[in-house]
């Protein structure tokens, strides 16, 4: 089962890397695969084109942002297909972020029978929490407290939380009006500059904090944050 896990995770990892190499002409350095359903985690390390690079370096920060979202949600697709073929995994949600001072960034995967019991979403670990009070009270400054939230590490290195419930009246109606990706743009901006410059998560966790990332789903008023941990030695 163990090498079934790991060809699974190779090959998606080879075939996202193909398909980011052909949308951006340029693919990653290195791409980390983790299954726990009902989620797939696929962190991307030193991803940047040329392109993008001479843009950074002019601080054209929202435009490497707005093409990426362009290509991504076109590949967005091919990715759900492709995981249903290899893992058997029916993706209904997709999340995205990207880290651009560190070149790296996200892609999350949810399963349709997300509401299922999992039993993996009850255990514990190191810091659980405190950590849950920790974003709870900084969602509490950004926007409002979730109405619900939780957790799951699925292995050393990958922790992902989930809030639902965080929208304010004003970012709906803003929503409504069709100021969907200007009210993105406006977030991503806020709740990093609070996730990035947070001293508590790496007490909290007792372990290095290497980036953490964050996107929403707007109409479904919920938000995925993915950290990326250092990996026990």
């Amino acid at each position: 089962m163990e090498t079934d896990e790991k060809r699974i995770q190779n090959e998606l990892a080879s075939h996202v890397g193909r398909l980011l190499r052909e949308a951006f002409g340029k693919g990653p350095q290195s791409i980390f695969v983790s299954i726990n359903r009902p989620f797939v985690v696929i962190y991307l390390r030193n991803f940047l084109s040329p392109t993008e690079k001479v843009l950074l370096q002019q601080d054209q920060i929202a435009a490497i942002q707005h093409t990426r979202d362009l290509l991504v949600k076109s590949l967005i697709p091919e990715f759900k297909a492709y995981l249903l073929v290899i893992a058997g995994m029916n993706i209904q949600e997709f999340y995205y972020d990207w880290g651009l001072h560190n070149h790296s960034g996200i892609m999350v995967g949810i399963e349709a029978d997300e509401g299922k019991e999992h039993p993996e979403l009850l255990e514990g670990y190191t810091g659980k929490e405190e950590l849950h009070q920790e974003i709870d009270s900084l969602s509490h400054q950004v926007e409002k407290r979730p109405e619900e939230l939780y957790s799951c590490k699925l292995n050393d290195r990958t922790l992902v939380v989930i809030r639902n419930g965080i929208l304010i009246s004003i970012e709906k109606e803003l929503i409504r009006i069709g100021h969907e990706e200007s009210l993105r743009l406006a977030k991503r901006s806020l709740e990093k500059s609070y996730l990035h410059n947070n001293g508590h998560f790496e007490p909290i966790l007792h372990t290095r904090v290497i980036d953490v990332f964050v996107d929403w789903d707007f109409h479904l008023d919920k938000s995925v944050i993915v950290f990326i941990l250092n990996p026990s030695p």
